[in-house]
């Protein structure tokens, strides 16, 4: 079967790895499920895998592609949670959790095979790309917002990084819920763009806010620290997913932190049961996650390039022909 995979690592030039041809097709396995991806959506991860970053040269060539919809065996439209590991379904009991493509070829294919338990019914109301979108990068910003920021409508919150993938499901899943959405970007045409999605305002990397939120939810990192530590009121809480700009930044604001007795909450992906209920909010509400480009996956490669240079707004999505 036709697949975009990681054929080595290359840690300063990752694109150099990516190799798009055939790869053995899923097996059977008990207690897995395969399913025929109708799209699937690129991600960090799949850029960081290449660097080698949670992928172990021991397990190339891995086909990449954490996120997927298909339809299974059955004729059943699903969606697949990415985790695998962390309730001991489908694989050992004992097993870590990991992301798929950590451990096990993923979405980047016609076909990909996931433990049963990872398989969730797609709503009618998304597309397949739309479903495509959510367990990455969308069910990410569920979890920052929803489980680990502890807001409420009418409470304000900043998003660092408008353009994202999780910082865009942010700013439309908060806005959707009552939420006072505020962004930044350097880029003006992003900042433009996070108003029209529903951000009450965008700024300049670094610019004062009309108020302190609430929350801030932080993807960037160093370049971006300071600024999220200091638009806090007091008693206010960080969530932080990302560090794409580094993990060192300059200025930690240790003692912001501790006198304004802030909160710094890291939070990764999310859980089954947090997708299951981000698929309700998304078919209940008309939420609808941004789609920069949907390509065919034979060009997987212009869109990892669109990645890494930092022009998307929204997702990539990839449909196999």
């Amino acid at each position: 079967m036709f697949a975009a995979y990681a054929a080595r690592i290359d840690r300063e030039n990752p694109l150099n790895g990516l190799e798009l041809g055939e790869r053995p097709a899923p097996g059977e396995r008990p207690g897995w499920t395969t399913v025929t991806v109708r799209a699937a959506s690129l991600n960090h991860h799949d850029l960081w895998s290449l660097r080698g970053v949670g992928l172990a040269e021991d397990k190339l060539p891995m086909i990449l592609g954490c996120d997927a919809a298909g339809v299974d065996a059955d004729g059943n439209e699903v969606v697949l949670h990415s985790v695998i590991g962390q309730s001991g379904h489908g694989v050992g009991p004992a097993e870590p959790r990991s992301i798929l493509t950590e451990r096990y070829q993923g979405t980047f294919a016609e076909q990909v095979s996931v433990p049963t338990w990872n398989i969730l019914p797609k709503p009618k109301e998304l597309s397949f790309a739309e479903a495509a979108c959510l367990p990455t990068a969308w069910l990410t910003a569920y979890r920052m917002l929803f489980t680990n920021a502890g807001v409420r409508p009418g409470d304000s919150v900043l998003v660092q990084g408008a353009g994202g993938g999780v910082a865009t499901a942010a700013i439309v899943l908060g806005r959707a819920a009552g939420l006072r959405m505020y962004a930044t970007s350097r880029d003006e045409t992003k900042r433009a763009r996070a108003v029209e999605l529903g951000a009450e305002a965008a700024f300049e990397p670094g610019a004062r806010l009309p108020r302190r939120v609430d929350a801030v939810i932080e993807t960037v990192g160093a370049a971006t620290w300071s600024h999220s530590v200091k638009s806090l009121r007091p008693g206010g809480t960080l969530v932080i997913s990302g560090a794409t700009s580094g993990d060192r930044p300059s200025h930690a604001e240790l003692t912001r932190v501790f006198f304004l007795e802030l909160r710094i909450v890291g939070s990764t992906m999310g859980s089954k049961d947090e997708l299951e209920d981000l698929l309700s909010f998304c078919a209940a509400t008309g939420v609808r996650p941004v789609i920069d480009e949907v390509l065919p996956l034979d060009r997987a490669r212009e869109g990892f390039e669109r990645m890494a240079g930092g022009g998307l707004f929204g997702k990539v999505v990839l449909v196999p022909s």
